[in-house]
């Protein structure tokens, strides 16, 4: 009990060692005993998974983890130093191996995530995270563009996660779509060394705001067509900010009792999430 509190009520040493009685060294004891052995999450629902799957980073490595969007339930995690397509491969080949029927995963784009997904689970429905897309093209962009392209695109971007029916993308898409036939000369504007004659384009964040919101189009919207898919992973983006909320009251921790209680709060937070 007063472990479990430890772990997901943010409560420190002092607390629980006035609560229960137990010295601050003999809680330490025990609670490092537990992250020695830490328990591995069990599959709980196999059928019709819309995923969501992204990764947090930490100082020395970083967690991918695969959840269930309905029931907030993490089938699969795993630590690694970086997105990996070798591992994301391996990671969905083990969920189809241990019976997982998943319809759809949203995730955030990243390169070697889309790679591994279309090579295991081809049929798959991927849906790219919208809060993502629309978050990196406003950086790009910046918060006061000085072009007018700039500006209308940066609108254009705003009314992004406000599309709620199939008339709304038709008109956005649209919008979209002007956009880029009124400033397609504007975004082909090149400096030209002329030493080497080596170019590159003068407005390259426009360009790359632009571009990767052209790419992401085929799969930005099947949401609309099945109310199940999550169009951001916004749901485990907070459950990633609530495990670091937590960790970081424990900064005395070392990196394998840190991958412990990382363990140890996805296992209880499943057992909430399953219940």
């Amino acid at each position: 009990m007063w472990f479990k509190k430890w772990v997901l009520e943010r409560q420190t040493y002092q607390t629980l060692s006035r609560d229960s009685g137990l010295s601050r060294d003999t809680l330490q004891r025990i609670f490092y005993a537990f992250l020695d052995k830490a328990p591995e999450v069990v599959i709980n629902k196999w059928q019709d998974i819309h995923l969501r799957l992204d990764a947090t980073y930490f100082k020395k490595f970083c967690v991918i983890c695969y959840q269930d969007n309905d029931i907030g339930y993490t089938q699969l995690y795993r630590f690694s130093r970086a997105e990996l397509y070798d591992e994301i491969k391996e990671d969905l080949m083990n969920l189809l191996k241990l019976g997982l029927s998943v319809k759809s995963i949203t995730c955030d784009g990243h390169k070697a995530t889309l790679k591994a997904i279309k090579k295991v689970m081809p049929k798959v429905t991927i849906q790219r995270c919208l809060v993502h897309i629309q978050r990196m093209s406003l950086i790009w962009l910046t918060r006061h563009p000085r072009s007018i392209a700039g500006k209308e695109l940066r609108a254009i971007v705003l009314m992004m996660n406000k599309i709620k029916t199939n008339n709304d993308k038709i008109q956005w898409t649209r919008e979209l779509y002007h956009w880029y036939k009124l400033h397609d000369a504007y975004l082909k504007e090149k400096s030209i060394n002329t030493l080497n004659g080596k170019y590159w384009y003068k407005h390259k964040f426009l360009r790359r705001s632009y571009f990767s919101i052209n790419r992401a189009l085929p799969n930005m919207f099947h949401y609309l067509e099945d109310i199940d898919i999550p169009k951001s992973t916004n749901g485990i983006e907070s459950f990633f900010g609530h495990l670091k909320n937590h960790l970081d009251l424990h900064r005395g921790l070392t990196p394998e009792h840190r991958k412990g209680f990382i363990k140890w709060y996805f296992y209880l937070k499943n057992q909430v999430s399953f219940v």
